[in-house]
């Protein structure tokens, strides 16, 4: 199997970025597939879809393998790992009801503004 070294986080989310590839993504969590088979669900050429299983092996998000005549691609399960640590990063925040932080900030101005 040909697999790309560890890949930067910018192409991982380039490779994210795209709804087809989200897609394809999606189809090899089942199992690994032909190309021909990861190609007939989308209305493109099979050359589109090479482009797009290129994309997402250079992030080394897959991995190819030629079986005799058949391309095979996998999902390759670590590869989202960095990505997902990254956004952890940004679960630690809890978010803002700004309703209730106004009300907040009112009733705080209220109580310590002097009565003139």
């Amino acid at each position: 199997m040909t697999q790309a070294p560890t890949p930067s986080l910018d192409l991982v989310f380039m490779a994210l970025a795209d709804p087809t590839r989200r897609a394809i993504l999606a189809m090899l969590l089942e199992d690994d597939m032909a190309v021909t088979d990861v190609a007939d669900p989308f209305d493109m050429s099979l050359a589109a879809i090479s482009k797009h299983l290129g994309i997402l092996a250079l992030a080394g998000l897959i991995s190819q393998e030629k079986r005799g005549r058949v391309k095979w691609c996998k999902l390759e399960p670590d590869a989202l790992r960095e990505a997902s640590i990254w956004m952890q990063a940004f679960g630690q925040f809890e978010a803002v009801n700004l309703d209730a932080f106004e009300r907040f900030l009112a009733q705080e101005l209220q109580t310590s503004l002097p009565e003139g």
